[in-house]
């Protein structure tokens, strides 16, 4: 039997679904490509072991016939990026808690285990006052404003997937992703190191959104995708919810300083409020750094990249497709 990705033509799937192959895994792949990129997989359908189907979480026949050949379901698929989210939060809501509620009901008809990738959004506001990392057992506080619709539809598919494990036997895991870097990733949804590593590089402003002093940390894609595989593989962890990412807090401020003197890069370093950059009402969140004991404990995670490795070989990355690009 297979393994099924959802979303598997973005970012993180497109990594993973690299790995599974690796691993000798028969892979399949539904993606309506609204945010990932038949770029992402191009080099891999060469491999006979690999079938990409384009279509949306949200067709329940589409995604019948993918998950029929399954046995293991990566549900990575959603709305992502805080610009996404901010622009359409209907869509948001639509496709995270309708999408992955066809996922689990059709996973348990066709006995399938499951991934569910969630988000650090999840955790909401900071209500430690960054004194103290994300935990699991954190209690979540959204607020009013609608960036936290993808907040909420996440943490909705979260019990979603709980509810299904314990009324109905299925057997799934759930991953907190904190902020996900490398290779692929685009900085059109928001996604700050590739936005900071391409102005850098072409001479352009460096956009510090807000006064740069909320803090976050960075996790190699590698590492990530490690841990979705091993959370995946490890029997005994059905119905928990991790953590997965790397716990080195830097603030966005020092961040953007960093990529300026590691590219060599002339850059202003700018600040832009948050109304000029989303619109008015949008709030962010201070301190955003997870306790990754809990994943440490149940399968030996531990990232292997700090910051300046990450931000190497992203730095390298960018240098090279800009070349292409300017060829």
């Amino acid at each position: 039997m297979a393994v099924l990705v959802t979303g598997g033509a973005g970012f993180i799937g497109s990594h993973l679904v690299e790995a599974l192959l690796k691993r000798g895994e028969e892979v399949w792949v539904i993606d309506n490509l609204s945010t990932g990129s038949l770029q992402n997989i191009q080099h891999l359908f060469c491999n006979p072991r690999f079938h990409f189907v384009e279509g949306d979480i949200l067709d329940e026949q589409k995604l019948d016939e993918v998950m029929s050949y399954c046995c293991k379901v990566y549900h990575l698929a959603a709305a992502v990026g805080v610009r996404l989210v901010v622009q359409d939060p209907l869509r948001t809501l639509e496709i995270n808690v309708r999408g992955t509620e066809n996922v689990l009901r059709l996973a348990l008809r066709y006995g399938c285990k499951v991934l569910l990738a969630s988000t650090s959004e999840v955790y909401g506001k900071d209500v430690h006052d960054g004194q103290v990392k994300f935990s699991e057992t954190d209690d979540i506080t959204l607020g009013t404003a609608l960036r936290w619709g993808y907040a909420c539809s996440k943490a909705i598919d979260e019990y979603f997937a709980r509810a299904y494990w314990r009324q109905k036997g299925l057997p799934v895991v759930i991953a907190r992703i904190f902020n996900t870097v490398g290779p692929r990733q685009t900085p059109v949804y928001g996604m700050v190191v590739p936005r900071f590593v391409q102005q850098a590089l072409m001479g352009e402003p460096i956009t510090v959104y807000g006064d740069g002093k909320q803090v976050r940390s960075f996790c190699w894609v590698g590492d990530t995708v490690r841990a979705l595989i091993g959370l995946m593989e490890t029997p005994g962890l059905e119905g928990e919810v991790f953590n997965v990412g790397n716990d080195e807090p830097i603030t966005i401020e020092e961040l953007a300083y960093r990529v300026k003197e590691m590219t060599n890069s002339n850059s202003e370093i700018v600040y832009v409020p948050y109304e000029q950059a989303y619109g008015p009402d949008f709030e962010d969140i201070r301190y955003r750094v997870p306790d990754i004991s809990k994943i440490r404990q149940a399968i030996g995670y531990q990232p292997t990249l700090d910051l300046n490795g990450i931000l190497e070989r992203v730095i390298e990355y960018e240098r090279q497709r800009l070349l292409v690009l300017s060829r």
